[in-house]
């Protein structure tokens, strides 16, 4: 219940434009999935994910890779700044980790 309330407060205030597009971040126990997303055209711009990749690390190192991941997808669609969603994530552990890893591969947000 208290996760639905944060997710609800997060996204209230975040808003992904051509500009500047958000980028959703989503951690399950078993994978992890991040997406730039343009919510005035309602499209996704670039994904990355673990889902059918075999990764090797923790959970933490894994989180880290799909960061790096999408910023090198956001910079070859030129998409330098995002707006960071979490979700119901706090933002710690895994979620600090892929955020410290898509800066710095140079993604501004």
């Amino acid at each position: 219940m208290k996760a639905e309330f944060r997710a609800k407060r997060t996204r209230a205030k975040i808003f992904g434009t051509s500009e500047r597009p958000r980028l959703s971040v989503h951690i399950s126990n078993r994978h992890i999935v991040a997406q730039v997303i343009d919510d005035n055209k309602k499209t996704t711009l670039c994904s990355a994910t673990t889902v059918g990749e075999k990764l090797d690390g923790t959970m933490t190192e894994k989180a880290a890779k799909i960061g790096t991941e999408i910023a090198k997808k956001a910079k070859a669609k030129k998409i330098k700044t995002v707006v960071f969603d979490r979700g119901s994530k706090l933002y710690a552990g895994r979620m600090s980790a892929l955020a410290d890893a898509a800066r710095k591969e140079g993604l501004e947000f």
